[in-house]
């Protein structure tokens, strides 16, 4: 038995031979996943270039480049933390709710095959809270913040796009200053969601479906929030943002690999009920890379009082440019993990770098 503990042993293995499966068959294989997925296998190659650590000592200390992608289990990990602490320094002093816009099945084929539609669940969604501020006073045309993420991915790794929403619970109007939010009407934003998104649709989709579903949905498509309002909004930042920073599933719930077959659990979302299931390699890898996003496609968003061009937001205060970079570097982020300098030889002494390209000649 080999046991896999990383996605990355699986693509090192099988993506050659997937993609020469998906060639024979005729299966459409997007570039950006071929792209994704072999800058994993080839994270922390040292052939693919590194930096050299020297000291006066004699020590040294190789460190090889990283592939940054967010289908890398390691590299997914870092970015899903350096997002999750640029929202946090976004947001409000208030409270926050965690608001999720989900869509009915038979919409999903949909925005799989068009997934420029994905643009079109994220604006429906804040759509449906801002006109909803709106009509409560238009005379003050009341804004809140909001900050969306999109996860297109269930435990089992169906494809199930919806939206996760952290929104301030204020409003500010043109005369009016901050006012607290004190009830959100669930029932009411579940058909104004649904009249949303599928007048946005109309171009996309067959009008006899949208009629369907508007006879199965009477009332509305599912919009859930927490019954609990006082969450720690540290870590719901924290809960929405992990899924666009890191591979669709953990390494740990990979359980083994052996004659071609991935076994892999998870607990369902209905009962809570504990679940392996045993898939071939080739199913399993078409179903990781239908969640790679397209290129340039941005997974998170803000909106209202979040948004860049926003009084609010402008007034944010920001790090300094030289402060930003030292934040988000390799060897401040290792200190700030793992509590020491990466750098630092065992004299005392603190190593210099020098970076080492890949021979490409």
């Amino acid at each position: 038995m080999l046991l896999v503990v990383a996605l990355k042993e699986i693509f090192k293995q099988q993506w050659d031979n997937f993609a020469e499966y998906a060639k024979a068959n005729n299966l459409a294989v997007r570039s950006i996943c071929d792209e994704e997925i072999r800058k994993v296998i080839d994270c922390g190659n040292l052939a693919k270039g590194f930096t050299i650590y020297e000291c006066d000592c004699g020590e040294t200390k190789f460190v090889p480049f990283r592939c940054k992608s967010r289908v890398c289990n390691c590299c997914g990990y870092q970015y899903q933390k350096f997002r999750a602490e640029k929202v946090k320094s976004k947001l409000i002093k208030c409270s926050h709710r965690h608001i999720v816009f989900t869509i009915a099945k038979e919409l999903r084929v949909y925005f799989r095959k068009n997934r420029s539609l994905l643009h079109v669940l994220f604006h429906s969604a804040a759509d449906t809270i801002s006109q909803w501020l709106l009509n409560k006073n238009k005379s003050q045309k009341f804004k809140t913040g909001m900050i969306s993420t999109l996860h297109t991915f269930g435990r089992d790794l169906k494809w199930n796009p919806h939206i996760h929403m952290l929104m301030a619970m204020v409003k500010v109007g043109e005369t009016v200053p901050f006012q607290k939010l004190k009830f959100i009407p669930f029932e009411m934003l579940r058909k104004r969601f649904m009249t949303t998104l599928l007048h946005n649709l109309k171009e996309h989709i067959p009008k006899s479906l949208i009629d369907k579903l508007y006879i199965k949905y009477p009332d509305g498509f599912y919009v859930h929030a927490p019954s609990k309002e006082d969450v720690d909004v540290k870590d719901v930042v924290n809960y929405i943002v992990r899924y666009i920073g890191r591979p669709v599933i953990a390494q740990k719930r990979i359980l083994k690999f052996e004659n071609d077959i991935v076994t892999f659990c998870y607990n369902r979302h209905e009962d809570g009920e504990y679940v392996e299931e045993n898939l071939h390699v080739f199913e399993f890898i078409k179903k990781v890379i239908i969640h790679i996003p397209d290129k340039y496609f941005n997974m998170l968003r803000y909106y209202g009082l979040y948004a860049t061009g926003h009084d609010l937001y402008l007034l944010k205060k920001k790090l300094p440019q030289h402060l930003e970079r030292q934040r988000n570097s390799w060897r401040i982020r290792i200190l700030a993990s793992f509590g020491f300098d990466p750098i630092r030889c065992k004299c005392g002494k603190i190593m210099r770098g020098t970076i080492v390209l890949p021979n490409t000649s």
